[in-house]
């Protein structure tokens, strides 16, 4: 059983030229993986996408559209892909820099991940569209089919369906919590650690939440509906609470790692996390959302992420959601496809609850409606592949994440057609 799903290396990343992007990146995609790539694309519906790559970047990561431009557009033809010359026919088009173009082909970073962070202008067509489009490019470039229904079935080991609800214990065999979290993409276990020790922990979240300020970079702030601002997410939280640090090495929970047999380890880090009531904006209720949505799928997924439901939380208290079997579709990492077949559950949990997910698992923070709840969430990730190491890239920091408080103004902003709104990136 695995959850291995890595193609790419860190190691083999280079800095791309559009004019090799043109002239050998695309057509050897194309040449490889053109026919699953258009079934994708007329699955999806979507118009051609134009690129302007200009020579030079300007504020923000934005492009100086005065430079000269290579322009190209990427459109299904017949039974496979084709690149013509020019933007004339493209449904939706894209101003950015060689590097991010470089980036985005080499998933790097993707569509939503150069939206989120304002390396990307659109100047024709609308922002669903170019990160709608991150399934057909992965289908060309990687070789992953765009999920059509019926794709995925979800089947216990003697090919009966797979019960979505089931909750496992400490007592149960771990052989079937492994099939059920490489079928599912998620598990729920019951009961790991006691309401003593989820009271500690919490104790700590809340020492360090009261020490936060908006400033410090070890947080992430979100804003009430009356304006007021909170502090809602402790990061480095592992070398902040002893309580916590006691309970990743115990045996209850180091097992996890070792789950799927790929050789997983602990990451070494944690966050912690209160769920406020009201939030209306910045990182609290985050919506459907796969942890490779901005990039980087092909070198790290699948990591896995373990929830302690340090209070519990059920549907008035922001309950995670999840959609099973979303880790082995190619789909929209960033929202819920309206026409993906795949179940939704909500894992309502009590104090001392593990949830763990993968991280191509769709899913999402549900906004508590009565009561607020606090959760640790810390992670697993799989071991280098040989002779590769992972890049330290500064983009995907915790630190500089903490800064994304206006991630929709950002989204918004990669549709603005001359680009004025675009933050500092």
């Amino acid at each position: 059983m695995t959850v291995d799903h890595r193609t790419r290396r860190h190691d083999a990343l280079v800095d791309l030229t559009a004019a090799e992007v043109l002239e050998r990146v695309l057509p050897d995609a194309i040449a490889t993986h053109g026919p699953l790539a258009s079934r994708g694309l007329a699955h999806l519906g979507l118009p051609g996408l134009g690129f302007e790559v200009t020579a030079g970047a300007g504020v923000a990561g934005a492009t100086d559209a005065s430079l000269p431009s290579t322009q190209f557009t990427i459109a299904a033809r017949g039974a496979t892909m084709a690149v013509t010359p020019g933007i004339d026919r493209a449904g939706v088009v894209a101003r950015l820099a060689p590097d991010a173009l470089s980036d985005l082909v080499q998933d790097d970073q993707s569509t939503m991940g150069l939206a989120m962070t304002a390396r990307v202008q659109l100047t024709r067509g609308d922002i669903n569209a170019w990160i709608g489009w991150e399934p057909a490019l992965r289908a060309l470039l990687d070789g992953r089919p765009v999920h059509e229904p019926g794709a995925i079935a979800l089947t216990e080991p003697d090919g009966a369906p797979l019960d979505l609800d089931r909750v496992f214990t400490l007592d149960d065999d771990r052989d079937e919590a492994a099939h059920f979290l490489t079928e599912a993409g998620f598990v729920h276990l019951r009961g790991l650690f006691d309401e003593g020790e989820m009271a500690a922990v919490g104790d700590d979240i809340d020492t360090w939440l009261g020490r936060a300020t908006p400033d410090d970079g070890a947080s992430w702030w979100a804003t009430d509906a009356d304006g007021n601002d909170h502090p809602v997410r402790v990061l480095q939280f592992l070398d902040k609470s002893e309580a916590l640090a006691s309970l990743v090495t115990d045996e209850r929970f180091a097992w996890l790692a070792h789950l799927t047999g790929d050789g997983h380890r602990h990451s070494g880090g944690a966050e912690g996390l209160i769920k406020p009531l009201g939030i209306v904006r910045g990182l609290s209720d985050l919506p459907w959302h796969k942890d490779c949505g901005q990039g980087k799928h092909a070198y790290m997924c699948n990591s896995l992420t373990a929830g302690i439901s340090v209070t519990g939380a059920d549907r008035t208290s922001g309950a995670l959601g999840v959609i099973a079997g979303s880790h082995r579709a190619n789909t929209m990492a960033t929202g819920r496809d309206r026409d993906l077949d795949l179940p939704a559950r909500l894992l309502e949990t009590r104090t001392g609850d593990v949830t763990f997910h993968c991280s191509d698992t769709l899913h999402r923070a549900h906004p508590p409606v009565e009561r607020s709840r606090h959760v640790v969430y810390t992670d697993f990730r799989l071991p280098p592949l040989p002779g590769d190491a992972a890049r330290a890239d500064a983009r995907y920091g915790r630190s500089a994440r903490a800064e994304l408080t206006s991630v929709q103004d950002r989204i918004d902003a990669a549709g603005d057609p001359l680009g004025q709104t675009a933050p500092a990136g």
